[in-house]
């Protein structure tokens, strides 16, 4: 299918500051990207970096003053449902060194807490069942309230409020997965359907040797997802990292559907 992502972002810098933005689209195999473009204003020089696991590109800056940037992109996505029969995870000794790094906790991601729950909630459950049942427990226990977190909501705060927004939701999904030894990893992307719409956060579990896209909020189908860049959690997909005060003025974005039908994925 054909999508057309269109940012805006409008921000306030009291004081200079560094910032580091993440919302240009990843060039991808299964993600191609037709054209983009992106246009900023009220900063210093730009220095493209390469994101996380070579995935995407992150633009370095130096904003003072009124902040202005607009993105537009439009992307052919080829991604068949996800399915996850027969998926076996795979041992840790034999997990590939970039890999490593996705089964520990990290900041928002505390998997060491949630191991004994795990164990449990999920017995007789392996492989990739277990993981589509983790994603069900979340998606039909947890209410989709948006404001009820924060930047500094973790996945145990989420697992105790039993609420929040598509990234406190991936949060506790990667936390669950890693708890039973199965890399997660977190992931910024556009998503057809998201509402309100805004950027989106999902996860990528690591079975069978590979990673799969697994979305436990669900606004949509992660057929039509397209993806920013990866991380640990909330801390490396940031669409926008400030190191100093930011203060929002406005900000958009839209993603729509440029054709309709099967015809789309052939």
């Amino acid at each position: 299918m054909r999508l057309r992502i269109a940012v805006e972002l409008d921000y306030h810098f009291p004081q200079p500051a560094d910032v580091l933005l993440a919302v240009e689209v990843a060039q991808l195999p299964e993600q191609r990207l037709v054209e983009d473009l992106l246009t900023i204003d009220g900063v210093g020089p730009l220095r493209p970096i390469a994101g996380e696991e070579g995935i995407g590109r992150r633009t370095w800056m130096r904003a003072d003053g009124p902040f202005s940037a607009r993105y537009g992109a439009t992307v052919d996505v080829r991604r068949d449902p996800p399915s996850f029969e027969g998926l076996e995870p795979v041992p840790r000794r034999d997990l590939p060194a970039e890999v490593i790094p996705y089964i520990w906790p990290s900041r928002y991601c505390e998997s060491d807490r949630f191991e004994t729950f795990v164990a449990r909630t999920f017995d007789g459950v392996e492989g990739g069942a277990m993981l589509a049942a983790m994603a069900e427990w979340i998606h039909q226990r947890l209410e989709y309230v948006p404001g009820s977190s924060d930047a500094s909501t973790t996945a145990a705060d989420v697992f105790v409020a039993r609420q929040g927004v598509c990234r406190d939701y991936a949060h506790l999904f990667a936390a669950f997965a890693r708890a039973a030894g199965v890399p997660a990893r977190l992931v910024s992307a556009y998503g057809l359907k998201v509402d309100p719409p805004d950027f989106h956060a999902l996860v990528e579990v690591w079975l069978g040797g590979a990673w799969h896209l697994i979305d436990p909020s669900r606004p949509g189908p992660v057929e039509a997802v397209v993806r920013i860049c990866v991380g640990r959690d909330a801390t490396d997909i940031a669409f926008m990292s400030s190191f100093g005060a930011a203060e929002l003025v406005a900000q958009k974005v839209e993603v729509t559907r440029l054709d309709e039908g099967p015809s789309a994925m052939e």
